[in-house]
């Protein structure tokens, strides 16, 4: 009995770990540059190459990448219909809050990139939009359940009109075609639509509310796992793998007349050993 007791003592309460062949992961599907789905069937870009690289860290080489909505990553998590999501999806307290306490319940390793909130414009308006109060008044497009859309319900920014749609989708269809004024998301995800559209382009001085940090999201409860991730993560920017995937999926061509301004853009967006250490695996930000 002594023995028994001694084994039981040794195991670990968290079940099996999900870092196999085939883990389902959620990504994005229509967003240039963080994440699409191309023609072939296969998802790429600077998201799926990041969580697929971290991944390969642990000894995952074949994932399985699968289309999530913004508005479905917590649930399709939760139900089991994918374990990981990499479809920057922004670190925050209340989704890193256990359920018992009305969190999400989620644990996240990263973040891998870091971004503030910006405006995506009509490339021949962009020199209109030097400051944050040219956006009053007019009818900004955001995607639900989106860390952007809630940020533009805050009395700071009680003037601009804005309108909620299911996806980036309509957001960009909409902006090209003149029914809305700009798109604002994460200028990180809006590089990636530029970069597809040249007739868009970022509003590069105008940066809304507080970085937001992308994380690769797992529900609790499986923190070894967890750990191992955030441990392939930080050998992983250790290398220059991470600067590689950003120059091929976000890095904008530069326009006649214009500084280059890749470099910053890129260094601004790395995130830092420290920041991945605060964030990574734990029930609250350490420090918070």
């Amino acid at each position: 009995m002594t023995v028994v007791a001694l084994a039981l003592a040794g195991c670990s309460s968290e079940p099996e770990s999900f870092l196999v062949n085939g883990v389902d992961i959620g990504v994005k599907g229509d967003q240039p540059g963080t994440s699409s789905l191309f023609a072939d069937g296969d998802y790429r870009g600077f998201d799926v190459t990041i969580a697929e690289a971290v991944l390969r860290g642990v000894g995952v080489d074949d994932p399985n990448p699968q289309g999530v909505l913004s508005r479905n990553r917590v649930n399709d998590l939760r139900k089991g219909k994918v374990k990981l999501v990499a479809a920057t999806f922004s670190i925050t307290p209340d989704r890193m809050k256990p359920r018992s306490a009305n969190g999400d319940g989620l644990d996240f390793v990263g973040p891998y990139a870091v971004t503030h909130q910006g405006m995506l414009v009509r490339a021949d308006e962009s020199g209109f939009y030097d400051d944050i109060k040219k956006f009053n008044k007019k009818n900004v497009c955001v995607w639900e359940e989106t860390t952007s859309a809630k940020l533009l319900e805050e009395p700071a920014y009680k003037g601009i009109g804005h309108t909620t749609v299911t996806d980036a989708k309509q957001c960009i269809e909409g902006l090209k075609k003149g029914t809305y004024d700009a798109v604002s998301t994460d200028q990180l995800i809006l590089y990636g639509f530029a970069k597809e559209n040249p007739e868009l382009a970022v509003v590069e001085n105008v940066k809304i509310g507080p970085p937001n940090k992308y994380g690769i999201a797992m529900v609790k409860g499986h923190r070894e796992d967890c750990a191992r991730l955030k441990k392939s993560l930080l050998k992983y920017l250790g290398g220059d793998g991470w600067s590689r995937a950003f120059d091929e999926y976000l890095k904008l061509p530069v326009k006649p007349g214009m500084p280059d301004m890749s470099d910053k853009i890129r260094e601004s967006a790395r995130p830092t050993t420290e920041e991945i250490e605060d964030s990574s695996c734990v029930d609250k930000l350490r420090g918070s």
